[in-house]
């Protein structure tokens, strides 16, 4: 009940929260929130995995007036996994959901934001641990079955410098923070989540050579937000993410739009 009144609160019209004698939905008003972009564009300085080699590209079809007007049409192509972008389950799991069947409640749901950025600013190869997740438990309450819980560290401020986002570029020797597994096997097994996201470019840290998040993420049929930004800007509860990925057939991952809504004082 209490998570049910949540999600009405702080979106009650998509979620069909109105009361039972109403005859019409209630429109949306967005006035009522801050509305944070979590996305970076894709352009020619898009950050991508050192083994991805071609990167994002755009083509122009038509651009340009003609007698009856202006008319602008693009081409675009890139690897499924770059910019800000989901991570589908199938990823790393053969059983697990590729991009167009993640089902839409782990998309869109009530976010916590675990802020680590101290740490990870003290050690580029951070991974969040059970002792975090408990840290902000005892501070913000039990995450409850179905949130996004995003990981802050503040690593936004290296985009677009891809070295310095990436650590470098042998994929052999990348640096940055990411989850842990043992705290993953927490919030995915235990508080049951909806979905992972952060503000670096994997929710394995850097230096992994076995991507056991990826996995266990996957076995539990988990989606995961990479390279999110502007997570400095959310409250650590209270946050509403709609975070929907480009609907690729058989897909691994896929760019994505993500957005948080949050209640205005």
């Amino acid at each position: 009940m209490e998570r049910l009144t949540l999600l009405c609160a702080l979106f009650f019209a998509l979620a069909a929260c109105a009361p039972p004698e109403a005859q019409t939905p209630t429109p949306i008003d967005l006035s009522a929130y801050n509305v944070v972009d979590l996305s970076y564009p894709y352009n020619d300085k898009t950050v991508y995995w050192p083994t991805e080699k071609s990167g994002f590209v755009k083509t122009t079809l038509s651009e340009g007036m003609s007698e009856d007007g202006f008319y602008a049409a693009f081409a675009i192509s890139t690897p499924e996994h770059g910019g800000t972008h989901m991570d589908a389950p199938y990823h790393f799991d053969i059983n697990g959901d590729t991009a167009e069947a993640v089902p839409l409640p782990r998309l869109m749901a009530p976010a916590v934001v675990i802020d680590v950025s101290d740490k990870a600013a003290a050690d580029r190869n951070y991974r969040l641990a059970p002792e975090d997740v408990a840290a902000f438990e005892a501070a913000h309450g039990e995450i409850a079955p179905g949130a996004i819980v995003l990981m802050r560290t503040d690593w936004s401020r290296y985009w677009p410098d891809a070295e310095a986002y990436l650590g470098g570029d042998d994929p052999a020797a990348l640096s940055f923070p990411s989850f842990g597994a043992e705290a993953v096997r927490v919030l995915v097994e235990e508080r049951r989540v909806g979905a992972l996201g952060l503000d670096t470019a994997s929710t394995d840290y850097g230096l992994s050579r076995s991507f056991p998040v990826h996995r266990i993420m996957g076995a539990a049929n988990t989606p995961g937000f990479e390279n999110l930004t502007n997570l400095d800007k959310l409250p650590p509860t209270g946050a509403f993410v709609i975070a929907l990925p480009m609907k690729i057939e058989g897909g691994s991952g896929a760019p994505l739009r993500a957005v948080a809504l949050t209640p205005k004082d």
